[in-house]
């Protein structure tokens, strides 16, 4: 695979800087929406997690006004 990959790429470098840069965007566009599958998978397990871990007792909520007040504070 590494001497095909190669080969696009001496290809690709060929290609005027438009077509370049329209490929480069379409490649690194590629990468994110497979990021974002795995991502939005892992986000929903974590947030499951966390529900699971307030609705047994196993960890206590702190109320968002509490939270942002602190934030505020911090940042002054």
């Amino acid at each position: 695979m590494a001497r095909v990959a190669r080969e696009v790429e001496s290809q690709a470098l060929k290609l005027s800087r438009r077509d370049r840069a329209r490929l480069a965007q379409r490649l690194i566009s590629s990468l994110d929406e497979e990021g974002e599958a795995d991502a939005e998978q892992l986000w929903r397990a974590e947030a499951e997690r966390r529900l699971a871990e307030l609705k047994s007792g196993k960890v206590v909520g702190i109320p968002a006004e509490k939270v942002l007040r602190k934030v505020r504070s911090a940042l002054r």
